[in-house]
This record gives structure tokens, C-alpha cells and sequence, in this order.
């Protein structure tokens, strides 16, 4: 492990324990050139899968919902922590139904997650996932929203 401080090639590790609800491990190391310390995880690489409309199979990205639900509440009055805690549960969700996954799936999760968080940022994403095609598909869908309140 390179040291960030002096990008020395080596590092010790003083401490190791479980961390994350022993989903991770955290390690202290310490840089014998410089002598700076700083903390390491190592996590597991999920094997997550996502598989598109079109059959082709990709694996999962935080990043990726990240974005598409950072574009829907662009502008909007959001509660800080709302949309990291939206990825994280839609990442879980995926994680307990892995290790493939359809990209269906994760929209229909993102959906229930805007729908709580805000109903224009939800019908934002829900035109691009569900791709309405004018005004009748946002009418029918404002009626569905309300109708579900």
C-alpha cells in the first residue's frame, strides 16, 4: 500500500478490526519514511450484475442511480441525506436480490424512493424510466400519484 502523504511504496499495518457491521475491515497503517498514519477498508467486491432492457449485462454502479436520481431532484427542495440514503438503500435492495439484477428492478426502487422524497422529482425520473411520450403520459401519472397519497 503506497503512502498518501509521500507515495512511499510500503506501509505497516499497526491495527486491524471489523468495521460497517463487519461488512468491511478497517486498518490503521503507518508509513515508515514520513511516520503519518491514516486508515484503509477493505470491503468485498460485490458481484452484482445488472441486466439491461436490451439483454446486455453490466455490473452494478451506485454511481450510475446516483446520477440519474441527482438529475430528477435537480433544483428541488430535498432533504440533505435523502438521496445518498435512496442509492444506499436501492444498493442493499440490490445486494439481498443479487447477484443479477434487471435495470426494471432498480427503476421500480428508485421510483418508490423519489415517491417519498419528493413527487416532482419522481415524476421527473418516472418520464425518463417509463418514457412518456407527451403530456397525457404525465396527466396519467400525476392521477396515479394521487390516487396512492
Amino acid at each position: 500500500m503506497h503512502c498518501p502523504f509521500c507515495d512511499a511504496p510500503d506501509t505497516r499495518v499497526v491495527d486491524s478490526r471489523p468495521a460497517e457491521g463487519g461488512e468491511a475491515i478497517r486498518r490503521r497503517r503507518e508509513c515508515p519514511e514520513c511516520g503519518n498514519r491514516f486508515t484503509t477498508y477493505e470491503r468485498r467486491e460485490a458481484a452484482l450484475v445488472v441486466r439491461k432492457r436490451n439483454g446486455t449485462v453490466q455490473p452494478f454502479s451506485a454511481a450510475k442511480v446516483l446520477r440519474g436520481v441527482s438529475f430528477a431532484i435537480a433544483d428541488r427542495p430535498v432533504p440533505p441525506g435523502a438521496v445518498e440514503g435512496l442509492v444506499r438503500d436501492v444498493e442493499m435492495l440490490a445486494q439481498e436480490n443479487g447477484p443479477e439484477i434487471s435495470s426494471d428492478q432498480i427503476g421500480q426502487w428508485v421510483l418508490q424512493g423519489l415517491r417519498r422524497i419528493d413527487q416532482v422529482a419522481y415524476l421527473r425520473f418516472a418520464s425518463v424510466y417509463k418514457g412518456f411520450a407527451g403530456t397525457r403520459d404525465f396527466q396519467q401519472e400525476l392521477a396515479a400519484l394521487e390516487d396512492r397519497e
